[in-house]
């Protein structure tokens, strides 16, 4: 039985929009060990689950290939995603208005 990992190279979720590049130095049925080399500063390898692991790929270049396009992708939606949170923000402001003149027209009465 061979200890060689067939894709050693994930992409873990950073924040949204952003993967860093992970190398698993070894593996279970529900957790990784590794390390970042993009990092500053290499320290102690790192556990997570499986499922922190957004892909896998076998080289470093292919990882960051994959990133590079997926940060891509991401950015093609970035106008649609500012409409809808100015759409989002007018929607609660009238929500609030709303609310406010309910209130004020029971206290005066109405």
């Amino acid at each position: 039985m061979s200890d060689r990992i067939e894709r050693p190279w994930a992409l873990m979720r950073h924040h949204a929009g952003w993967a860093d590049v992970f190398h698993i130095e070894s593996e279970s049925a529900d957790s990784i060990t590794g390390f970042y080399p993009d990092r500053e500063t290499v320290g102690p390898p790192v556990n997570y689950s499986v499922r922190a692991v957004l892909a896998r790929f076998p080289t470093m270049e292919a990882a960051r290939a994959a990133r590079d396009g997926a940060v891509l992708e991401w950015r093609k939606h970035d106008e649609g995603v500012r409409e809808a949170e100015t759409r989002l923000r007018d929607a609660e402001k009238a929500r609030e208005e709303a609310w406010l003149g309910c209130l004020r027209d029971h206290a005066n009465g109405g």
